[in-house]
């Protein structure tokens, strides 16, 4: 539910943001520089928040099946594997890994 939530509020955090460029920019362009900053903000927050949900409050929660299995979902979609195909590679690495340690 947490981690719901917080999706939400960065999703609206990040719209507002977005939204307050071209009000306080007015009709002026913004520079090349400032458009790729504010389309990577909202991945990156993203990213930020799976990160933080993954090793728990001070890192204790973090298990290695589960980094194991967002290691192989992010490799296969480094090597270009459509979305699905990457989450279930992570899927099928962290239960493959669990059944082994029993």
């Amino acid at each position: 539910m947490r981690l719901w939530l917080s999706t939400l509020v960065v999703t609206v955090a990040s719209w507002l943001m977005k939204a307050a460029g071209p009000v306080a920019m007015g009709d002026r362009a913004l520079p090349a520089v400032g458009r790729r900053v504010v389309a990577l903000l909202a991945p990156v927050l993203l990213a930020a928040l799976i990160v933080v949900e993954l090793g728990g409050e001070s890192w204790q929660d973090l298990e290695g099946d589960r980094l194991a299995g967002v290691a192989v979902a992010g490799l296969a979609r480094v090597a270009r594997a459509p979305m699905l195909v990457a989450v279930l590679c992570g899927v099928a690495t962290t239960a493959g890994l669990r059944l082994w340690a029993g």
